[in-house]
């Protein structure tokens, strides 16, 4: 089999097999750009009343605070994945580890700014594979960004061999005229 047929037929069912996971990412990505102008997306940040940082409130009081709202995805400490400090707008971003939820609270005042769920975090699991598992995210969209290059190489080689050919034919007809 010569080089042009291989790469086609390579080119083709490589694009087919990844297609549905390229359109995936690519639809993921495209919402992740526009994140933080849609709210639906991912909550905007809530400002809180400023203070000495010296002031705010300790991680401990911040949990009395999460904990005192009583909400089903923030009962015990050990269900906070994270606490993102926005230190220009003086506030907590306390994240759950389930149903993707975001608590914000004033850093000075523990006052709570606002509970909504982060569409975002979803859509990043989409995104990168993990919504399947962390296997899949590790060892199988490597595997897919890998098949990308393979298709954008194999692809200038589908469009440079005939061009190439086409080429050589026109030199070969040009040096027989000469002659």
């Amino acid at each position: 089999m010569n080089t042009f047929r291989f790469f086609w037929t390579t080119h083709k069912w490589t694009g087919i097999t990844l297609s549905l996971v390229f359109v995936l990412t690519a639809v993921t990505g495209l919402l992740l750009l526009f994140k933080k102008r849609a709210d639906w997306i991912q909550p905007p940040t809530q400002k809180g009343q400023a203070a000495p940082v010296e002031t705010w409130l300790s991680m401990a009081d911040l949990w009395k605070t999460v904990e005192a709202e009583n909400h089903p995805d923030f009962q015990t400490f050990e269900d906070i994945d994270r606490v993102d400090v926005r230190t220009g707008k003086h506030v907590y971003k306390v994240r759950s580890k389930h149903n993707h939820t975001e608590m914000q609270v004033s850093a000075s005042t523990g006052e709570v700014l606002g509970v909504a769920t982060r569409t975002s975090d979803w859509l990043e699991n989409l995104h990168d594979g993990s919504f399947i598992g962390e296997p899949f995210r590790d060892y199988v969209m490597p595997l897919v960004a890998l098949g990308l290059l393979f298709l954008v190489f194999s692809g200038i080689w589908l469009w440079l061999e005939p061009a190439l050919k086409r080429r050589r034919h026109r030199r070969r007809k040009a040096r027989q005229i000469a002659s």
